[in-house]
């Protein structure tokens, strides 16, 4: 049995279901709300597959007054609301309740406004990220946060997660390039945050709803920074013989005032079932592998190979090789790109999400590799190590008994191996359901005690997304 504890569903919200039905149908059209449990069961669960739980009704907007009316319905009648973008989350973030109404923006994805000026873009909340990049490309720019998952992530869910990606170790993630947002209350009522221009006066209260994994808000429409894309980009790959030696070199280029646009890691057996998959020609020799990206002419992209070439050469690195072609290059970040996906061909696996000071990952990635062999289980080892962003996955077997069991308990001990490390529980993924219980391991009472009350000042009953990220007990309900 999966160990995480869900609340108990509300009787009298369950006993209501047929009227709160009928109730939906009045703020929606008729193919924007689902009610037939065959349906109802596509949104169960997110990309955390092991939990399921089949929502009360699904709800799929067209507009930001269309989710007001819903959530000003749901307040007033006591009924839970989780929002959903694409359903990628690998923490649990998007996982349904019984007596939950699912709001999804998936119908929400058009491109309201671009200032090329200005350098931002309006968009509905649920574009996918790759989509904002494809509507500014055009015109020589992008969006810069890019998650293995932006062909199918939405915008709604990368503020929601506050997502990086690849290239976050130059450009940051969602935060640094989001300026403003359009945000749904569970009241109904509509505010909008932030503006057209990064660091808007006031709080930040743009800094507070980003990351929040949808627990203050509904956010509708997000204004994003859209940068000038670079003359030019080649990525060099670097193999070595152990996870340890590689790391040393993470650590060598960073000390050294070196920011590439990318620094991404791979272990030996994510080499090797990202290379049968993509054909990138990764040293499958090495028992792990750096892929270091530079930007911009053809000069300072030479001039900073050669330096990091030069550096990771002290490490007695097996194989270098820098990109020849755009195709090349393509091929090497589709090995990358599709690494999950690639990993899910021939196991099970929990990818987990921590944080730690990038001077300690020889320690931690030796301390990881005994934690899964204590517990039986493989790991591949697939993250970004320029800001020392890990994403181990646990390879498990979910038809053997006891094997999830195991990899969760395996996965808990890296992510507090995370804390005591000096980092934190999560870099990208979020808390969601994955990492709730483990909250206490990284704050103090005190800590959650003022999170949760300004969390209250937006939601007091707790109607949004309520089984995620704080532990079930102790939870305060005003400020």
């Amino acid at each position: 049995m999966a160990s995480i504890a869900f609340p108990e569903p509300d009787p009298a919200i369950l006993s209501r279901r047929e009227e709160i039905w009928a109730d939906l149908a009045r703020f929606v059209a008729p193919d924007a709300l689902i009610i037939s449990e065959d349906e109802r069961r596509a949104f169960e669960t997110d990309a955390l597959a092991a939990y399921r739980q089949v929502p009360l009704a699904v709800v799929l907007p067209s507009s930001t007054e269309e989710v007001a009316a819903v959530m000003a319905y749901c307040n007033r009648e006591g009924v839970k609301v989780v929002p959903r973008g694409a359903g990628t989350s690998l923490a649990g973030g998007a996982i349904p309740a019984p007596d939950a109404v699912v709001i999804g923006v998936s119908k929400m994805r058009r491109v309201l406004a671009v200032d090329y000026v200005n350098r931002t873009a309006r968009v509905e909340a649920g574009i996918t990220n790759l989509a904002v990049s494809e509507a500014v490309g055009p015109q020589g720019f992008f969006y810069a946060p890019d998650p293995s998952s932006q062909l199918a992530c939405t915008i709604a869910g990368n503020i929601a997660m506050n997502s990086g990606g690849a290239h976050c170790l130059k450009y940051g993630v969602t935060t640094n390039n989001l300026t403003g947002v359009r945000l749904v209350l569970m009241d109904g009522t509509v505010v909008d945050i932030g503006g057209d221009h990064l660091d808007a006066e006031g709080y930040d209260l743009l800094g507070l709803v980003t990351g929040a994994e949808g627990q203050l808000g509904i956010v509708t429409e997000a204004t994003v920074r859209i940068l000038p894309q670079a003359e030019g980009a080649r990525p060099l790959l670097i193999g070595f013989a152990s996870s340890e030696t590689a790391g040393a070199c993470v650590t060598a280029i960073i000390a050294a005032g070196i920011v590439p646009v990318a620094l991404e890691f791979m272990d030996g057996p994510a080499i090797r079932i990202c290379e049968d998959f993509a054909r990138a020609g990764y040293p499958v020799e090495a028992e792990a592998m750096l892929i270091v990206e530079v930007e911009g002419s053809e000069e300072e992209i030479a001039e900073e190979l050669a330096r990091i070439e030069a550096i990771a050469r002290t490490f007695e690195p097996l194989a270098i090789r820098v990109s020849g072609s755009a195709a090349e290059s393509a091929a090497i970040w589709k090995g990358r790109k599709s690494a999950f996906g690639a990993m899910g061909r021939i196991a099970d696996y929990l990818c987990m999400d921590g944080t730690i000071p990038t001077g300690q990952l020889s320690p931690v990635l030796r301390r990881i590799a005994e934690i899964c062999a204590e517990n039986g289980l493989g790991v591949a080892n697939i993250f970004h190590a320029g800001d020392g962003n890990l994403h181990p996955l646990i390879l498990y077997d979910a038809a053997k008994p006891g094997d999830l069991e195991r990899a969760e308990k395996a996965g808990a001990e890296i992510l507090k191996l995370c804390v005591d490390a000096g980092g934190c529980l999560t870099g990208e993924h979020g808390v969601g359901i994955e990492k709730r219980d483990l909250m206490t391991y990284q704050y103090s009472r005190t800590d959650l005690d003022q999170q949760m009350r300004a969390r209250a000042v937006f939601d007091p009953r707790w109607l949004l997304n309520p089984a995620k990220v704080f532990p079930l007990e102790g939870r305060i309900t005003g400020p």
